[in-house]
Parts: C-alpha cells; structure tokens; sequence
C-alpha cells in the first residue's frame, strides 16, 4: 500500500552544534564535535521521516527567497517529497533555528520566525490535500495567518474528503494559543502535543487532564508525548499510557516529529491506535541517537526491528 501525506506548516532550517557546555565570551571561541544543517519544523521533520518510512509526501509550507530556502528544497528533494507547493516568499527569509545542543541531549534555541509567519489559505493546493490518505497541519498556534479558521477550514476540507487528519504544536507561544486552536480539533482525528503544550494550553495539572480536555474540545483521539516516559493515549477506548523505549541520547531534537510520523503511517496502513503510538515512540527514540532531526529510522524495517516486534 502507497501512503501519501500531505505535511502543511512549518518548515524551518536548524543549525546544531555540540556538545555545547558553556557559551564562549566576546571574542572566544569552543572547539565542538559536530555541526550540522537540517530540514526541521513541525511539517518539515516530519516530512523527511515520513519519507524515510515509505509514504509519499506532500510539502505545503512557505519559505523565502533564499539559500536556506535553497537548502531546504535541496534536502527535501533528494528525499523524494514533492516541494512545489512549498511557497516562495519575497522579502522575508527561510524561518531557521540556530541550536547549541547541551551534553545530556538538550537543546536552548535561537528562532528566526521568517516565512512560516507568511503562510495563509491562498497558499492551500486543496485539490492535492483532499486527494492524500492523511494530512498532517505541523505546529499549530505557530502558523501565522494560518491559524484559527483557515487551519480549521484545511482541516475540515481534508476530512470531508475521507484523509486521516493530524496535527501537533510548535511550543505554546501566543496567549490565545488555545483559541486559535479550538476551532480546529473537531476536524482532527489524532492531535499529539507534548506534555508541555498540553498543560499550557489547557491550564490543567497532568497529561491525563490535559488530554481530556482536548479531546472534550473535538479531537477525536489525543496522544501527548512524555519524552522518556513515552506517550499518553486517550481515545473512546479510554487512557492508557505506553512506555517510551530505551535509546542513547545525543540530540532530543525533532523526537516528537518522528513520532507524529511514526503513528501517521501506522495508521494509514490500518495498525490499532496503540499500536501505532509504539510505532511512534520507537520512531522517536532513535531520532536521539544523533545530531539533528533526521537521525531517526532509516526505514520502517528499521523502526520495527527497533520496537523488536512483528506488528504490520
């Protein structure tokens, strides 16, 4: 079965360096181990892992005119993702994120908004996204004039059309982060947050409050990712928490993309919803293994010999 996935958000262009104990002062300078440039983003990591896991994608996104525009295309092509209806927009650069990544796998950042802050609804190619198996909308509250009722309008557009429906946040930045998301949830079938986003979008205590409260907002399953403590699911199956697997870490940056990817495949190739969160927190892990937010599976043999299951 051919998977195809439309991934509509943001896409940005990560700078990492490490190990990273200390920042040099004035005019210092630290020798590191490794530097390296990827393609990132809540849409754009998503992407490449799901490329890497076998399905068709679709990018749909707004980037600059630029090198790191240039650069981004370049990688997303080479792993065979479509990019024409990555929009090029005039006067503003490629969003990018310049990341110091700390000894134990953390990672401060420096942000560069850029063009995901220029993505709208006339930027939708909405015969191609009602024509995928899933659509995935990467970071919402930090769409720009995408978010609130155009987000919901794309989302509404693809169930309409019988597509898997996903979504998940890209940090709760804005104080009206949970209205801008509200109007979307009812026109998702699987929102993935992180415990973080969770609770901060909803002001409750845990991930299981968090949780039922989204999903009391329309979603109609909500998986939040615990980082080491794996995943929480609540669905009409009920909560039920899955554990994360065990994987050396090196860069914790883009694990939750790779899990988003992870359970959108799973799903698109009819595995149950747990299931498809082990899929997803296995994806995840080893996405730490190494330096930027393509260090996950190669493949999805890859993933599943990870999880040390049989599952398809």
């Amino acid at each position: 079965m051919s998977v195809r996935v439309a991934c509509v958000g943001v896409y940005i262009v990560d700078v990492h360096g490490r190990p990273v104990e200390e920042l040099p002062k004035g005019q210092d300078s630290r020798l590191l181990d490794e530097i390296r440039i990827t393609v990132a983003g809540t849409a754009g990591g998503t992407a490449v892992d799901l490329a890497r896991l076998g399905a068709e994608v679709v990018a749909v996104g707004a980037i600059g005119e630029d090198n790191l525009a240039d650069f981004l295309l370049g990688v997303l092509e080479q792993e065979g993702i479509s990019t024409q209806h990555l929009a090029r927009k005039p006067g503003v650069q490629t969003s990018a994120t310049i990341l110091p990544i700390h000894p134990n796998g953390d990672r401060p950042a420096w942000h560069v908004l850029g063009a995901n802050a220029t993505l709208e609804v006339g930027d939708m190619p909405w015969d191609e996204l009602a024509a995928c198996d899933a659509l995935h909308l990467g970071g919402l509250a930090a769409l720009g004039a995408l978010d609130g009722e155009p987000a919901a309008r794309v989302a509404r557009v693809a169930r309409e059309a019988g597509v898997l429906t996903t979504a998940d946040c890209l940090g709760v930045k804005r104080d009206d982060a949970l209205e801008v998301i509200t109007p979307v949830l009812p026109f998702v079938d699987v929102f993935m947050p992180n415990e973080q986003e969770a609770t901060a979008l909803t002001e409750e205590p845990d991930a299981a409050a968090a949780a039922h409260s989204l999903r009391n907002l329309g979603a109609a399953c909500v998986i939040v990712k615990r980082g080491e403590h794996g995943c929480l699911v609540v669905d009409d199956d009920g909560e039920r928490d899955l554990p994360a697997f065990d994987a050396p870490i090196v860069d914790t940056t883009g694990c939750g993309d790779a899990f988003c990817a992870g359970v959108i495949v799973a799903r698109c190739e009819g595995w149950s919803m747990d299931e498809a969160a082990k899929l997803g927190n296995a994806a995840g892990a080893l996405t730490m293994r190494g330096l930027g937010s393509d260090a996950g599976a190669r493949t999805l043999d890859e993933a599943l010999e990870f999880m040390g299951s049989g599952v398809a």
